[in-house]
């Protein structure tokens, strides 16, 4: 049974210290009892409240992370849904590079896929981590791939290595980087010593769910708790079906032993089928997956379509409310106006862009709300656009005395113009795609 907030609050110190990183104990129980949080993050905690809460108090899924440099996280979550709160970590993707492959090559791919930086919505898109396999007989060709990446990029590095000389020897040249590794065969008391001394991730494979369980369970019992699940499956409907029992059994049954993120390496025999599976996998519950090539096109859809599901549904991407300079505007060119939702930002803006002409863009804060949503809310009118323009001393930057409003609200220009008096308020286009022909067809200078 779940203990309340009220009962853990009860067991802790109750000294309001702050060193757990919250304000106060009442709100540490709350968060302990949302398991979104460890007992060990506060110091103070009595072997009594570590005996009856330690259990209890852990998350549902423990935290993985990968990388010095650049830490890459995983696990944390609390919901098989979206809509039910919010995913915590989004799915990370991985990029295989092989000793087999040509040197310059290589140097070329990773200084590519470092550089390869994707913006949209105002977010950055890029992959996570480097997925390196030692698939030759030569082991400083496995080594100096290693070097090529700790001297080119930031991510952080998955070792695909069974042979047990070689990778001790590139984990040494990683001892600063925490890099995971990946166990093929049943892990070892030499695997699990050897991720303890070197602060290493292992992701743990196994045929079934009674092997996973065995393996798990010898790994946390020796005090390593930064793994990843790889359930073997050749069938994608099967893995599907193994993915949401695992995640279930964490996140409904609080089964400690599944509660960790999983990890799938993908192959396919081309780039459609690739796609496929790797958007499978994105949506139902792999928390780190593996591509066996680099192409961009790929990469981009991916992209799109992990920002599109790990976007905080409650928290609406969302610009800076300022005046944004398209093209180079002059003090008489035109004033359009909308709201700081991204997605509305860079469609309004785009099409101004591809219009040929120079205007000033107003961004008014309403909270990340479409233009029909704020106004709705009552959060984009008139009233509220007048002061915005007053606040910003718009008149002092510019000549120019019209503006244009979105089409779906013209019923707010009569009371923009009397809030701006001298304006000309002038009702646009609804749709952002019609913004071109409006300007053609409308004097707006």
């Amino acid at each position: 049974m779940a203990i309340s907030g009220l009962d853990i609050f009860k067991l802790l110190p109750r000294t309001n210290c702050g060193d757990c990183g919250v304000p106060t104990c009442m709100a540490f129980a709350m968060k302990l009892a949302q398991k979104k949080a460890e007992l060990r993050e506060c110091p103070f905690a009595s072997e009594e409240a570590k005996a009856i809460l330690g259990a209890a108090a852990e998350p549902p899924m423990q935290l993985a992370k990968i990388g010095g440099k650049s830490v890459f996280e995983a696990g944390n979550e609390t919901v098989l849904f979206r809509h039910e709160k919010t995913f915590v970590h989004q799915t990370g993707i991985a990029i295989q590079l092989c000793s087999s492959e040509d040197e310059k090559e290589l140097l070329r791919k990773i200084k590519e896929i470092e550089d390869y930086n994707i913006e949209r919505v105002g977010e950055e898109l890029y992959t996570d981590l480097f997925f390196l396999s030692h698939d030759t007989e030569d082991a400083q060709q496995f080594l100096k791939i290693i070097d090529l990446v700790k001297q080119n990029s930031k991510k952080g590095i998955i070792l695909d290595c069974e042979n047990k000389e070689v990778l001790a020897e590139a984990i040494q040249l990683l001892r600063e980087d925490s890099p995971a590794v990946l166990l093929k065969k049943e892990v070892t008391e030499a695997d699990i010593e050897q991720a303890k001394v070197n602060d290493l991730c292992l992701i743990i494979t196994a045929k079934n769910f009674d092997d996973l369980i065995l393996q798990a369970e010898k790994a946390k019992n020796a005090g390593v708790k930064n793994l990843f699940l790889n359930l073997d499956c050749d069938n994608l409907g099967r893995q599907l079906q193994n993915n949401t029992i695992l995640r279930r059994a964490a996140l409904k049954q609080n089964f400690k032993l599944f509660g960790f993120p999983l990890f799938s390496y993908i192959e396919a025999e081309n780039k459609d089928d690739l796609l496929a599976k790797a958007s499978f996998l994105l949506c139902k519950y792999c928390s780190l997956i593996v591509l066996p090539e680099y192409d961009k096109a790929l990469l981009y859809s991916l992209f799109t379509l992990r920002q599109n599901i790990y976007t905080d549904p409650q928290k609406p991407i969302q610009v800076e409310a300022k005046v944004y300079p398209i093209g180079e505007p002059t003090p008489e060119s035109p004033v359009f106006v909308t709201t700081n939702f991204s997605l509305t930002y860079f469609m309004v803006s785009g099409e101004i862009e591809n219009s040929g002409i120079s205007a000033h863009l107003v961004i008014v804060d309403v909270e990340g709300q479409s233009v029909l949503t704020a106004w709705a809310a009552g959060k984009f009118t008139g009233e509220k656009i007048a002061k915005f323009v007053k606040d910003i001393k718009l008149e002092e930057q510019i000549k120019t005395r019209k503006i244009i409003i979105p089409g779906f609200v013209a019923q707010i220009s009569g009371d923009l113009e009397e809030a701006l008096p001298g304006w000309e308020v002038i009702v646009g286009c609804q749709e952002a795609s019609d913004i071109p022909s409006f300007i053609k067809n409308v004097k707006l200078v």
